[in-house]
Order: C-alpha cells, then structure tokens, then sequence
C-alpha cells in the first residue's frame, strides 16, 4: 500500500471523530455532557460542535487529491493545534476533564501535526515522481 492511500485511509479515519462529536454536540447540546439549563453555553458549545463537525468534513474533502492539499491540511492543523494549544491551557489551570478530553488533546497536539507533515511527504514524493516521468527540456541561455 503507497503512503498516500495510507494516508487517505488515516485521514478517513480520524476524521470521523470531530464529525461524530461534532454532529452529537450540534445536535444534543451540553446535554450530551449532563449538562442543562445555561441556554447562552449550550448555544456556544453547539456552535462550536458545528465548527467541530466542519473541520472533520474539511479533513475529508482532502482525501482524494491528498498530495495537492498542502494548503488545506496546513489551515485546518493551525486550526486544530491552536485550539489544542487552549485546551492544554484550560487543562493545566483546571486539571484533567477525563479521558476523552485527554485523547482529544492527543489527536490535537499530536496526530493533526504528524498528519500534516505526512501530507508534505505525500506530496514532495508525488512531485518527485512527476519530475522524474517529465521530459528534460533545455529552455536555453535566455530563460535561466
């Protein structure tokens, strides 16, 4: 199996997570966490599932042309590492929120940046191999 197919495969995968909690969050609201009662941070926390879910669906529309997505996958690492980088803070300030919350930093802080330096890869070797298939042509003195 080619790096990028594993790379499709991974990204497929992951990016069921934010679109699952995303989609439970948008739809359940902070009921879903046992919450009730705060209608302005429920709406927050569903607006911000909405984010959640579309940055999953972002992920997905990369996979089919994964080598050419350099500028995607790095806007939505950015996205995913600064609101790891916060979550980090909160959890720091107030403790651990539980095992999920610590996986989620995980895939925030780990997983988003090591998917984001496999795509690099992805796409320096897809260059390379379109440079090495493309004919030499020598353009002469005047274009160099």
């Amino acid at each position: 199996m080619t790096q990028k197919r594993l790379l499709q495969i991974v990204i497929a995968i992951i990016g069921l997570i934010p679109v699952a909690a995303g989609m439970l969050g948008g739809l359940h609201g902070l009921a879903m966490l046992g919450y009730w009662g705060d209608a302005a941070v429920d709406s927050h926390f569903r607006y911000l599932s909405g984010l959640l879910l579309a940055i999953g669906v972002a992920y997905w529309t990369t996979i089919p042309d994964i080598e050419r997505q350099g500028a995607r996958i790095s806007l939505l690492t950015l996205i995913v590492v600064t609101g790891g980088f916060f979550r980090a803070i909160g959890m720091l300030m107030d403790g651990s929120p539980g095992p999920a919350m610590t996986g989620a930093l995980i895939v925030e802080l780990v997983v988003a940046p090591v998917i984001y330096l496999w795509q690099l890869r992805v796409a320096r070797d897809a260059s390379g191999a379109a440079s090495i298939d493309a004919p030499k042509m020598d353009v002469g003195p005047a274009a160099r």
